[in-house]
C-alpha cells in the first residue's frame, strides 16, 4: 500500500516554516516526510536554503515521522566520510526512522567551493564509491579507504546508525535508475516513470522500494496558484539536463523566462479541484510508488493541509 509523506522543501521556506509544515503534516495524516538538501535556491524567488543537517536534527526533536533526504549529494560540496557522520546521527535522533536518499547533484549546489562539475559517467562513479565508503563508516569499522575520489584515513564513526541506515538511489534517466538498482537500497525519481522503475527493477532493484514526488498549488484561485508556481518553480519544467548544469540561480532565472504560464498549468496540478490532485497522485500509486511525497507551492499551507485531510487523503484511500 503506497504511503504518502509530505515533501518539505528547503528552497522556498524558512527553518521556522518547515518546522510548523512538519507539524500540520502529521496533524493531517501524512505519514512520512520528505526533505530537500539545496546550498542555494532554484532561483532568487524562492529565497531560502536552510542547511539540511539542522533541520532534519531539528525535525527529530518536532514530528514523529520518519524523515528522507530528496535528495543530498555525497560527493563534491560534502565528502561522504561527512555525509556519513551527518546521516548516522540523524538515524539516531530519529530512532532509526532516517533514510538517505542521495543522488549524483546539481552544479547550482555542488560548485561553490569552486571544484570542477565532472560530467554524468563521473559523477556517477564518484557516487558509487561515496555509497562504499559510507556503508562501510555506518558499520563503526575503522575504514581506510583509498579509491579513484575519495580517501579515507583511519575514520571511525562512534555514533552509529540506530539499525540499518537505508540509502536510496536518485536517478532521472536509464543509466541512473540501472545505478539505483545496482547500488540502493530503494530508488528516487520524481516523475510516474514506469520505464525507469523497470530498469531499476532488471538491475537489481526487484523487491525494493520505489520513492518519489510532486508539487502542487492547492487554491479556491486556480489562475492565482498557476501564477504562484510560474512565479516560483518554472524550473520544474525545463528539459534535459539543465537542471545538472546551470551553476547559479541568475541563470535559472534566465532560463525560466522560457518557461510558458501554459506549461506551468499543463503540468503542475494547480485551483481546488480534488480529481485533478487525485489524478496527479493517482499517477505514481498505478507506476508501482510505495511512497509519494507531496509537496504545496506557495505561502498558503494551511488550506492545502485541511484540503488533504478532508478531501484529498478520503479520495486516496
Amino acid at each position: 500500500m503506497t504511503e504518502f509523506g509530505y515533501f518539505l522543501s528547503c528552497e522556498e521556506f524558512t527553518p521556522a516554516q518547515l518546522l510548523e509544515q512538519a507539524r500540520r503534516a502529521e496533524d493531517a495524516g501524512f505519514t512520512r516526510l520528505a526533505i530537500s538538501d539545496h546550498f542555494h535556491p532554484w532561483n532568487d524567488a524562492q529565497g531560502s536554503s536552510p542547511l539540511v543537517w539542522s533541520m532534519i536534527g531539528a525535525l527529530s526533536q518536532t514530528v514523529d515521522l520518519p524523515v528522507t533526504t530528496l535528495v543530498t549529494c555525497p560527493t563534491v560540496r560534502m565528502h561522504p566520510a561527512v555525509t556519513a557522520q551527518a546521516a548516522a546521527t540523524s538515524s539516531v535522533l530519529l530512532d532509526g526512522r532516517f533514510t538517505l536518499g542521495v543522488g549524483t547533484g546539481e552544479a547550482l549546489n555542488e560548485h561553490v567551493l569552486g571544484d570542477r562539475w565532472p560530467p554524468f559517467d563521473e559523477r556517477a562513479a564518484m557516487l558509487e564509491e561515496a555509497v562504499e565508503v559510507m556503508r562501510a563508516l555506518f558499520s563503526g569499522r575503522q575504514v581506510t579507504h583509498k579509491g579513484a575520489h575519495y580517501t579515507v584515513e583511519n575514520a571511525r564513526l562512534y555514533t552509529t546508525p540506530a539499525g540499518r541506515l537505508p540509502v536510496y538511489v536518485s536517478g532521472f534517466g536509464p543509466q541512473a535508475a540501472e545505478l539505483a538498482g545496482r547500488i540502493g537500497d530503494g530508488f528516487v525519481t520524481m516523475g510516474p516513470d514506469e520505464e525507469a522503475i523497470g530498469r531499476f527493477r532488471d538491475a537489481g532493484g526487484a523487491g525494493k522500494p520505489v520513492i518519489g514526488g510532486l508539487k502542487v498549488c492547492w487554491s479556491p484561485d486556480r489562475d492565482k496558484a498557476v501564477d504562484t508556481v510560474h512565479r516560483l518553480w518554472p524550473n520544474e519544467q525545463l528539459p534535459g539536463e539543465l537542471a545538472q548544469i546551470l551553476p547559479t540561480p541568475a541563470h535559472f532565472e534566465q532560463a525560466g523566462r522560457l518557461v510558458t504560464r501554459e506549461q506551468v498549468a499543463a503540468a503542475v496540478p494547480c485551483g481546488d479541484d480534488t480529481d485533478e490532485h487525485v489524478a496527479a497522485i493517482r499517477g505514481y500509486i498505478d507506476a508501482g510508488f510505495d511512497e509519494v511525497h507531496i509537496g504545496q507551492i506557495g505561502p498558503d499551507q494551511e488550506s492545502f493541509f485541511t484540503a488533504w485531510q478532508e478531501r484529498l487523503l478520503p479520495a486516496l484511500i
